[in-house]
């Protein structure tokens, strides 16, 4: 369960990181810049817990899916950027395989 635990905070701190790499502004800002390659340090650091008991697979599946749908809808809801219906279905299908893959997961 511990790993789990890892893992979504890996994922919380990979969103943070992305969502500062946009306000870095291609690096030009320091204090955006220093605060993204920070968090993304500690997300791998929480990854690499995570991967001493879910299997690399399923833990890089969840990670990548559910950063990936948090950072679209951190960037629609606050950003401003566009969200399509079609957008939106395809965010929920990787949602509903991030939880199908934490229903099926081994670890112990």
């Amino acid at each position: 369960m511990l790993a789990w635990v890892y893992l979504f905070i890996a994922i919380s701190l990979e969103v943070i990181g992305t969502i500062s790499l946009k306000f870095s502004d291609g690096f030009t800002d320091w204090r955006f810049t220093v605060l993204s390659l920070g968090v993304y340090g500690l997300s791998f650091w929480f990854l690499s817990m995570t991967l001493r008991i879910i299997p690399v697979g399923t833990a890089y599946a969840v990670w990548a899916g559910l950063g990936t749908a948090s950072v679209a809808l951190i960037g629609w809801l606050f950003l401003k950027e566009p969200m399509t219906a079609v957008k939106a279905v395809l965010l929920l299908m990787i949602i509903g395989g991030v939880v199908g893959l934490k229903t099926i997961s081994t670890e112990s």
